[in-house]
């Protein structure tokens, strides 16, 4: 049986998700079983069996959800939409002793309210199962067993039923993170985007914990994100069971494999805050690795990690100073403000009107130039200005969202004697053609 499936991303990765699905069904699945269509806005369409939307949950880094289409037909009110989720056979998808959860979005619907909207399917499907199975599905936000979206335009409701459970960038292995830590499959997605391939050097100079470096390694040794975790689909009635089994016997072999051989990856992180590494090694032993090479070293005195030339991935605080063990990134003391800086003394986000650290920027630019040739860098921030305050032209920049931050990606490529000369106002005004 063939399905239509959704699969949502972080905007600005949706050409980058599609190429990695197309990837999955051409290495592990058999013809026919999943088959990538047209990428939107916010994500990529396709279309598979329950093996595809399995391999699609297991194997893709960059999704954060895959949602199983159920229905979809134009709508005028909130009664339409709920005639057409009353319409449903949810008894053929889970029982009433399934906790529910229900959320909508929509882009330009004429709809009052969507609170309203959300409550009306949830109602319809309550209603229905109870008419079928002769009791109502018990509502649960926080933990729910089944979740149902849909989506409205201005003139068409869909409703879908979520095969993910928690979304996808939660791979299960991260229990150690800093303040406002980059999400994994927007990690993995930058990745792509660089083109980094695994042999080639990856150096991330302030890895915290390790974000960037454990998406890499896991595509070295071919482990899959979603090995260490359950799925949303395990507990729907019409699963495949036989293929589930079979994709997962595939995956742990491959881990099993992938221990053997860690060494040689050319991935490697530092970071200035020792408690941040240690996070890192707790995260890639829990990942399915452990040897990443790791050092504790202020960014501004970065070297490359080998001799030759590779990629620099960076996603450094944006528009926020940088705080470490009681020194601020000029290394002078500063009192103890919580118990986190003083014992733990990882970098803090500050959401007080201070200004980027001109200074740190302007060494960690001098540190790329001067002793990274040959290199390309790509640093992820919302600071529309970092390339004047790094004094260094941006080869390319890509608009990303990290949750609902508006970011950019910024590439440099660091090729000996090309790194142009600001002029003297540039210098004076270094956001100025940022």
């Amino acid at each position: 049986m063939s399905f239509e499936f959704f699969a949502p991303c972080p905007r600005g990765l949706e050409t980058a998700l599609a190429a990695e699905l197309a990837e999955t069904a051409q290495r592990r699945l058999p013809p026919g079983a999943l088959e990538v269509g047209a990428d939107v806005p916010g994500g990529v369409h396709f279309r598979g069996n329950w093996a595809g939307g399995m391999a699609a949950n297991l194997h893709s880094r960059i999704a954060s959800r895959v949602l199983l289409k159920i229905a979809q037909r134009p709508y005028r009110s909130e009664q339409d939409i709920y005639a057409l989720a009353a319409e449903q056979r949810w008894e053929q998808w889970f029982t009433p002793n399934e906790t529910l959860r229900v959320d909508i979005t929509a882009i330009k619907s004429p709809l009052r309210s969507l609170e309203f909207a959300t409550l009306r399917v949830k109602d319809a499907i309550c209603d229905r199962m109870r008419s079928k199975a002769g009791a109502r599905p018990s509502v649960d936000t926080a933990y729910p067993d089944v979740r149902v979206f849909a989506f409205l335009t201005a003139s068409d409701c869909t409703l879908y039923l979520d095969t993910s459970g928690e979304p996808l960038f939660k791979r299960g292995w991260r229990l150690d993170k800093g303040a406002a830590p980059l999400r994994e499959n927007l990690a993995a997605g930058i990745l792509r985007l660089t083109g980094w391939t695994p042999g080639t050097p990856l150096y991330d100079p302030m890895c915290g914990s390790g974000t960037f470096l454990a998406e890499a390694a896991q595509v070295a040794l071919d482990i899959a994100p979603g090995l260490s975790r359950s799925f949303g689909f395990e507990r729907l009635k019409q699963v495949d069971t036989a293929a589930w089994r079979y994709l997962k016997s595939e995956a742990n072999t491959a881990r099993n494999t992938a221990q053997n051989r860690t060494s040689g990856l050319h991935i490697y992180g530092s970071d200035i805050s020792d408690v941040m590494l240690e996070r890192a090694r707790a995260n890639f032993a829990r990942a399915g690795f452990g040897n990443v090479p790791l050092k504790q070293i202020d960014a501004r005195n970065m070297t490359p990690p080998e001799d030759a030339p590779g990629i620099l991935v960076a996603n450094p605080p944006y528009g926020e100073r940088i705080e470490v063990r009681g020194r601020n990134a000029r290394g002078e003391a500063r009192p103890s403000r919580d118990r986190d800086d003083a014992e733990e003394g990882f970098r803090r986000a500050q959401t007080d009107a201070d200004a980027p650290d001109a200074e740190f920027f302007q060494a960690l630019g001098d540190a790329l130039k001067q002793r990274f040739t040959g290199w390309r860098a790509f640093v992820l921030t919302s600071d529309r200005k970092l390339p004047g305050q790094l004094r260094l032209r941006e080869s390319a920049k890509t608009p990303l969202y990290n949750g609902a931050l508006e970011c950019r990606l910024f590439r440099f490529d660091l090729i000996a004697g090309s790194v142009r000369q600001r002029p003297a106002q540039d210098n004076a005004n270094p956001g100025q053609n940022a």
